[in-house]
């Protein structure tokens, strides 16, 4: 069930998102209500991310602290982990700053 509501629930930001990001150039549209939309973006990402990165910290402290022994393992994986996590948010400041240059 949570995850159909999460789903749902990030359908209705894109597309919700989606319409100022392909707003019309017009006088009426303004870089104001783009520069919301990039930064509600920018937040909900930076804010998965950090949640993301939290949890696999939390998993590899409980895996160290259960078996020393595998901690050269852990740490490997946890590090390969959290640079794809990373960049996801750095994928999402890209996608924006292009949304930034070219309302201009």
């Amino acid at each position: 069930m949570r995850k159909l509501v999460v789903t749902a629930l990030s359908t209705v930001m894109m597309v919700a998102m989606a319409s100022m990001a392909f707003a019309a150039d017009g006088p009426s549209v303004g870089m104001g209500i783009s520069a919301l939309g990039m930064a509600i973006g920018i937040a909900i990402a930076a804010a998965g991310c950090g949640l993301g990165q939290g949890m696999a910290i939390k998993a590899a402290c409980e895996g160290t602290a259960r078996n020393p022994d595998a901690s050269g393992k852990i740490s490997q994986s946890l590090i390969l982990g959290l640079a794809f996590v990373e960049s996801l948010c750095i994928y999402a400041l890209l996608v924006d700053l292009i949304l930034l240059f070219v309302k201009l």
